[in-house]
């Protein structure tokens, strides 16, 4: 029998209370843990064995009533200690049982209780606060230092010289026409994004990059900007925005005439002409230079038809519901020869919003995001447009059928039409960017805010203080620094060429996109993760800005196919540089491998890892230039013993391609980690110029060891260093983190754009 009243009986008993409580409570003791428990109190403790064998009884343990009132008891008694005798469970026990009256034989009673606490495998002291220290009150303040920069200057150097185009967006999101509320279905959320378009349109931002003469402002580069600000809203309005503004009215505008321009872009630019870009075909994807979609030139007009099933328009925006108009891609024959991919303006529906004759139209229906934009198929039966509705600034045919074009070379002709629509690319990952800025503000925010866990007797600890989180999270902090300073780059290098055949450009812009949407795929998923299931929550906004940024990845190009492009680009070089300066290229080349070598038998580099050299911005950009010029000089190589085995260009560069596309990566990382240096090295010295300089190195050390089995393949380091390399980068998080709240807030986005859990009381529904 057993009952909590013996405690008081027998003063022994109470001795091993605290040990009987925590064994009981963690579970059912073993046949060797009784034994053991049972010959230390017999030998030292005065507790009568039937008082004792009840409290041991593996058949019968301790029911939860009699846990607690043994808890009860414990607690009760040790809160009346002073703090010298609060030690561990073994001090606990003595000094309840000298408060009942125990004997004086501590030495005994406490080799016994030392006995059973060891037979128990206990950690006395930590568990027996448990007993006499209350949990503090859970908090769901900040706590955080006050900021190591100022946080308006930060926000000035991100804005440059679009800082009015940042601070508009800024003041419109908060409109109350722009309001984020939740749609609860998908026709309902098509319907606001509608009616916010036409807000935005009325506000002028559409017809920013249109001919002043045609209502707009003649800057391509301030709707960029705009594109890229207004991500921090819902995304299904940004890509709405960017199907009529950017993809249908930047389509007439850089591949139609000047009599084209003055008949469509003034009711494109205030949205009275809705339309789309029909482009992409089920079965051909990326790959537009083998459209199925014929143009045939007949009389006085030509005649649309979608020849076969794969060759159907897909994932159309506005095509579902919305789009009066399309800009269509078919290739275009005349008297009996093809010439090639070329852009034609089709209406597709009536005044009414009927489909016209000869046109299909089938919503795509329910998507993984994006929601809110009415993706559409569209098939052609012979549908007949005017002769002068094909965009005709590169390309035109006369009332017999004669094609004329200022570019004789069909190849050129083609990649300059696609190059015109470039900005798409650069606008899609800059929009990535500031996508991720809003999921990561609203992390960054609730790690800071969010407590769990802690030492017993202490607050909880702040999720953003835990250095795994940090490792989740602050990285991708470093990388949205990192890529929007390469995104404003990229927007500078194209402005600054626009209208230029720049092959460069594009390459660029195509391997920004491709690592700028996986950076903010990768960084809403993580931003999600860290939130736990507040982060699952709609109302916090990063789970749907996770779902809608996911398909950037995909559209303005696959990016697995873009860096395929962009490593093509490079070997092109690479073989002209070589055909133009044969002697030269073969120097420098020399020189490389020597310094290489050099370097490879060098000890003190490969090894050296104190953290003056690991932080050093000169080694990280040696690190990330030397893998892009091994993996282009490797592929070339590769290329060339292929190309001597009678391999055609196609099946060579096929057979490549991982190679391609790992070489595409490390050239773009480099660039980003010099647009990410440029940018610092614009600014005055100072704790922004400092806290900048940080991040820096916390992308470029994060950049390095993600791949630093490469380098240890190739020897440009060794173990040791690969090592340093990584508690390195958990110091740089541990480093980021004290500013790691005014970093995010430096990103500039309105309260109203950030979930709930990003601000103090959200514990309470606020």
């Amino acid at each position: 029998m057993r009952s909590t009243r013996q405690l008081n009986e027998h003063t022994d008993l109470a001795a091993i209370a605290p040990l009987l409580y925590v064994a009981w409570a963690d579970g059912a003791l073993q046949a060797s843990e009784i034994e053991r428990i049972r010959d230390a109190a017999r030998a030292r403790l005065d507790v009568p064995d039937e008082v004792l064998e009840g409290w041991l009884d593996p058949a019968s343990p301790p029911s939860s009533t009699e846990l607690l009132q043994l808890y009860r008891f414990v607690r009760e008694r040790s809160r009346a200690l002073d703090a010298t005798e609060r030690g561990g469970l073994v001090d606990l026990g003595l000094a309840l049982a000298q408060l009942d009256g125990s004997p004086s034989d501590r030495e005994a009673k406490a080799l016994a209780l030392s006995e059973i606490e060891a037979a128990l495998g206990i950690v006395g002291r930590e568990v027996a606060r448990h007993f006499f220290e209350d949990r503090p009150p859970v908090r769901h303040d900040f706590e955080e230092a006050a900021p190591p920069f100022d946080v308006g200057a930060m926000t000035r150097a991100l804005d440059g010289e679009h800082r009015e185009d940042w601070e508009r967006v800024r003041a419109l999101v908060r409109d109350p026409r722009l309001a984020l509320d939740h749609a609860p279905t998908m026709a309902a959320h098509r319907a606001r994004v509608l009616e916010q378009l036409l807000v935005l349109a009325g506000e002028g931002i559409g017809a920013l990059a249109f001919p002043i003469e045609h209502g707009g402002a003649g800057r391509m580069d301030r709707f960029v900007k705009h594109f890229e600000a207004l991500a921090m809203h819902d995304l299904s309005l940004v890509v709405k925005l960017g199907v009529q503004f950017g993809l249908f009215g930047g389509a007439i505008l850089n591949l139609g005439s000047a009599r084209q321009h003055a008949q469509l872009l003034g009711r494109v630019g205030d949205a009275s002409l809705l339309g789309g870009f029909a482009m992409t075909e089920l079965g051909h994807g990326s790959n537009v230079r083998d459209l199925e979609t014929v143009a045939r030139f007949d009389g006085d007009r030509f005649v649309l038809h979608t020849p076969s099933a794969s060759a159907r328009k897909e994932w159309i925006g506005n095509a579902a519901l919305h789009g009066q108009a399309m800009v269509v891609f078919a290739q275009l024959e005349t008297q009996g020869e093809r010439h090639g991919v070329h852009a034609f303006y089709v209406p597709i529906r009536d005044e009414d919003g009927a489909p016209l004759a000869g046109v299909r139209v089938q919503d795509c229906g329910p998507k993984m995001g994006l929601d809110g934009v009415d993706n559409g198929r569209l098939w052609f039966d012979h549908v007949e447009v005017p002769r002068e509705h094909l965009l005709d600034r590169y390309a035109s045919v006369d009332e017999d059928g004669t094609y004329h074009s200022p570019i004789a070379s069909p190849s050129r002709r083609f990649f300059t039409m696609l190059g015109t629509l470039v900005g798409g690319r650069i606008s899609v990952g800059a929009a990535a960017v500031t996508a991720s800025k809003v999921a990561l503000a609203t992390a960054v925010r609730y790690g800071a805010l969010r407590r769990q866990f802690g030492p017993e007797g202490e607050p909880e600890q702040a999720l953003l203080d835990y250095p795994a989180h940090q490792r989740r999270l602050l990285p991708h902090v470093a990388a949205a620094y990192a890529h929007h300073f390469a995104a404003a780059d990229l927007q500078r290098r194209w402005r600054d060429h626009e209208g230029e055949d720049n092959r460069e450009i594009e390459a660029l812009a195509a391997g920004v996109k491709a690592l700028a949407t996986w950076h903010g795929i990768d960084a809403t998923q993580a931003a999600r993760e860290c939130c736990g299931g507040m982060g699952f929550l709609a109302r916090n906004r990063i789970c749907e800005l996770r779902k809608d940024v996911d398909v950037f990845a995909t559209f303005e190009g696959d990016n697995t196919v873009l860096l395929q492009l962009v490593a093509k680009s490079l070997l092109t070089g690479f073989a002209k540089q070589l055909s133009d300066n044969l002697l030269g290229t073969l120097l420098s080349e020399v020189g490389a491998r020597a310094r290489r070598a050099l370097l490879e038998t060098n000890p003190i580099h490969k090894r050296r890892e104190d953290d003056e050299h690991l932080l050093d911005a000169g080694f990280h950009g040696d690190a990330l230039r030397f893998r892009a010029h091994n993996l282009l000089v490797s592929a070339a190589r590769r290329l060339k013993r292929r190309t001597d085995a009678g391999l055609d260009s196609f099946e060579a560069f096929t057979a490549i391609q991982a190679h391609a596309v790992a070489l595409a990566r490390a050239h773009v990382e480099a660039h980003v980690h010099t647009c990410f240096l440029d940018a610092i090295e614009a600014l005055d010295g100072g704790p922004e110029r400092d806290a900048l300089e940080g991040l820096r190195a916390l992308w470029a050390v994060w950049r390095i060891h993600e791949d630093v089995g490469w380098f240890l393949e190739n020897g440009y380091f060794e173990p040791q260093k690969a090592r340093a390399l990584r508690k390195l980068l958990d110091r740089q998080c541990a480093d980021v983190r004290e500013g790691a709240v005014a970093l995010v807030d430096a990103f500039g986005i309105p309260d109203e754009m950030l979930g709930p859990i990003a601000f103090e009381g959200y514990a309470a529904g606020g």
